[in-house]
């Protein structure tokens, strides 16, 4: 059995050396340590990132800027254009949700003073695809685009609690980049109370004084494809507006209208 298996762990490697493409590794290397810095890096600085030699990055830095993923700045610093971001954009299934429920969500952030976003899963974790602030002079929300964690977000516990047992597993492996990642048995019995309830509703674990209200949305069956979320703060220069609860029905009507409303994923 051992041999078998030694024999079966060799055969995969062989398969992963005889499709590798050791210049398209170079290029995605390149482009995730740009966007990891928020400002413009040397060749000299992405070249020890990714443990290189500056001339072994050269060719492919360049084909990066003559494509227009890469821009390179006056005093000779590398940082991502906007190319990517205008391609992910044109994924036309999360566009089109995106683009048909942001109606909802500017009704649900009027009626409820507060902001909201729309998440779906992503590589291991949620990702922002549409975003409305919540009227008047403050508000608190998160930029479209951003990435928010599978375990410590109300959005990641809901998506986890509406997905089926073989979803939660592949999520959970992507989220831990290929290790067994496996849900402790509190965290089990919380997905099951959310599933059961409809929804979570749980203090920030990134910003105090902010709840994370969030509740799933459907296209088929019971598996969430997406998440309407609001990160709840309590006013205190106007009383009248809606506490936690009634944001909760308000967020629940939302969705219930979205779905029922909304051709989801429909040509």
């Amino acid at each position: 059995m051992a041999e078998l298996k030694s024999a079966q762990i060799k055969e995969d490697d062989n398969v992963e050396d005889r499709y590798r493409a050791p210049a398209l590794d170079k290029g995605l290397d390149i482009l995730e340590a740009l966007a990891g810095r928020e400002e413009g890096v040397s060749q000299a600085e992405i070249a020890k990132t990714l443990g290189r030699k500056p001339n072994e990055i050269y060719r492919m830095l360049d084909r990066l800027v003559r494509r227009g993923y890469v821009i390179r700045t006056s005093i000779d610093q590398y940082e991502l254009s906007l190319k990517l971001f205008e391609l992910a954009n044109r994924h036309s299934p999360f566009r089109r949700l995106a683009t048909q429920t942001l109606p909802y969500l500017r009704r649900f952030a009027h009626e409820a003073q507060q902001a909201c976003h729309l998440v779906v899963y992503d590589r291991g974790g949620m990702t922002a695809i549409a975003q409305v602030d919540a009227p008047g002079y403050w508000s608190f929300g998160i930029r479209v685009g951003s990435r928010m964690g599978l375990l410590d977000t109300g959005s990641g516990h809901v998506m986890l609690a509406f997905s089926s047992a073989s979803e939660q597993e592949f999520m959970l492996r992507e989220e831990s980049e290929g290790k067994h990642g496996a849900l402790s048995a509190e965290m089990k019995q919380q997905l099951a109370v959310i599933r059961q309830q409809g929804h979570e509703m749980m203090p920030s674990q990134q910003t105090e004084g902010v709840y994370n209200i969030a509740v799933p949305v459907f296209a088929n069956g019971d598996n969430a494809i997406a998440v309407l979320t609001c990160p709840y703060l309590q006013h205190l220069d106007y009383m009248n507006s809606p506490s936690r609860e009634e944001t909760l029905a308000l967020l629940k009507r939302t969705v219930t209208q979205i779905m029922s409303a909304t051709p989801l994923f429909s040509p």
